[in-house]
């Protein structure tokens, strides 16, 4: 069976929503957790383990208005490790934000700069 997640954002959490069927993982809200590390522990596990099949596409929506150093990390991994499984372009990462938040256009733009093979679209509303 597919494996299926969703999770409410809270004031400290994101809204996550994976959909192993459709090839999607959506985040959105903010992260700021107290143990951003514990938050994304089933999500880096499954991601891992998706990553490694024969999948034909997968698309990651990330949509997240505020996050701290500790996120950064956990979404740096995550993306180097689609960039490291995708070598056909099956792979696309929606950075998606407001044009007034600068903060999180250079952190898009940066992360970016380190992926070679996925697509990466920087999309400011």
């Amino acid at each position: 069976m597919p494996y299926h997640l969703e999770r409410a954002k809270t004031d400290l959490t994101p809204y996550v929503l994976i959909d192993e069927e459709k090839g999607y993982m959506k985040l959105e809200g903010e992260s700021y957790h107290e143990n951003v590390f514990e938050f994304f522990q089933e999500i880096r596990s499954w991601l891992s383990t998706y990553l490694k099949t024969d999948f034909d596409s997968f698309t990651f929506d990330c949509e997240l208005k505020y996050f701290n150093s500790s996120t950064v990390k956990i979404l740096l991994g995550m993306l180097l490790e689609m960039d490291a499984a995708d070598n056909s372009g099956n792979i696309t990462v929606n950075w998606i934000t407001t044009r007034n938040n600068m903060i999180i256009i250079e952190c898009g733009e940066d992360f970016e700069e380190d992926l070679e093979n996925l697509t990466f679209n920087l999309i400011a509303n």
